[in-house]
């Protein structure tokens, strides 16, 4: 009786650690598929990219304009004595 108890409970006891096995193996699979991140995640980080870039174009030509106003102001003040 106590013998029949013992290898039920090592039965199980691999059971459960082939099935976690089996689970931690596939995750890995799918992270390694997916480069570890969802779907929501690459979206997001694709619209954060483009927000950014946006920022940085919306940014470049703030520059190209200042230095325009920079030159129109430099020229005025040689005009004028």
């Amino acid at each position: 009786m106590h013998g029949a108890m013992i290898v039920a409970i090592c039965i199980g006891g691999a059971i459960l650690t082939l099935a976690t096995l089996g689970l931690i193996i596939i995750g890995i699979i799918r992270a390694a598929k997916t480069g570890g991140i969802s779907k929501k995640e690459r979206e997001a980080h694709s619209d954060e990219t483009e927000m950014i870039q946006d920022i940085f174009n919306g940014l470049s030509k703030m520059e190209e304009r200042v230095e325009a106003l920079e030159t129109i102001l430099i020229e005025r003040q040689k005009k004028s004595p």
